[in-house]
């Protein structure tokens, strides 16, 4: 399935939520916010993002995707400010919780998750070690421009699948504890914004089959990429709590 992507210029014109998100690739980041929305039930306008788009880049102030933009407020960039920008445009359902305690642990496992050096972002740069030196991975030209993109300096391979299994043993280790207490849920007994980011940041390590989220066969092949210790890091309790996710709460298959 496609979103129904509106033209820059169209989303720029009308009113409400309009959010800039990347197309036809489930990105962790993108489905992510796509999916609070989705659980809150906020209506949106999709626009795609496009690298070379002039109107594009002052509309959002040069920041990458996924933007939200409401009315006339400053862009939000990044899981945090779009989290918080729908947790007040639909405080009814919300997706971090009362407790102060539970509320900073969603924020801890979200950057774990999400965040810089985290696990989406630490994924994405071993994907691009193993372009860059031809083993997989990003091909070498994409490898070397996300590479640019996000800061890339020279890493020993074996640094990123450390710090990539040390956040899967550790969410895993979490929702086995979870399990144990009665709760399918990372944090408490309901459904948080880590979930949704648990359940999209695994789309860069064992993306959904393609019946359910349909790619190019190129791209599915580099998410796809296999490195045998973060393999065998991935447990199945991880996916297990994904495929709970998109059969409760998350759009199913995915519109990209």
């Amino acid at each position: 399935m496609r979103l129904a992507y509106v033209p820059v210029e169209e989303a720029i014109a009308r009113p409400g939520l309009r959010m800039v998100v990347v197309g036809d690739i489930p990105s962790p980041w993108s489905e992510a916010a796509k999916g609070i929305l989705h659980v809150k039930g906020i209506p949106w306008t999709p626009v795609r993002l496009a690298y070379d788009s002039k109107a594009l880049k002052e509309w959002t102030g040069q920041r990458s995707g996924p933007v939200a933009m409401y009315e006339d407020e400053p862009p939000r960039a990044g899981w945090a400010e779009i989290l918080l920008l729908a947790e007040r445009l639909a405080p009814a359902i919300p997706l971090l919780p009362a407790d102060a305690a539970d509320r900073a642990l969603v924020f801890g496992l979200a950057h774990e998750m999400l965040g810089e050096q985290g696990l989406g972002w630490t994924r994405r740069l071993q994907l691009v070690e193993a372009g860059l030196r031809g083993a997989g991975g990003f091909p070498p030209e994409v490898a070397a421009y996300i590479g640019r993109k996000y800061g890339w300096r020279a890493q020993p391979a074996d640094a990123l699948t450390r710090r990539i299994v040390e956040v899967l043993q550790m969410l895993a280790a979490r929702l086995k504890a979870q399990h144990a207490a009665g709760s399918p849920y990372y944090v408490g007994d309901a459904l948080t914004a880590a979930d949704i980011y648990g359940a999209t940041v695994l789309a860069l390590l064992r993306p959904l089959p393609e019946e359910s989220c349909r790619m190019d066969p190129a791209t599915r092949a580099v998410f796809e990429y296999v490195e045998p210790d973060t393999d065998a890091a991935l447990d199945d309790v991880l996916l297990r709590h994904r495929d709970m996710m998109y059969q409760r709460h998350l759009a199913f298959p995915l519109s990209l």
